[in-house]
């Protein structure tokens, strides 16, 4: 099988252009950050001043 008329180079090198940017190519995914290690969720310290200020008993 052939093109008819035969491309000129230009033609050609667009043809070829054309088909390079369309081609699928191979992607590597991004690895999954990494969870962070410990968190201040719960802890004293970070809950409100005035929430903190426990009276003596």
């Amino acid at each position: 099988m052939q093109i008819r008329p035969t491309p000129t180079e230009e033609e050609a090198a667009a043809i070829a252009a054309a088909i390079e940017v369309t081609w699928p190519r191979a992607q590597v995914a991004a690895p999954d950050p990494e969870p962070p290690r410990w968190r201040f969720a719960g802890r004293w310290w970070t809950k409100p001043i005035p929430v903190r200020r426990d009276r003596p008993w």
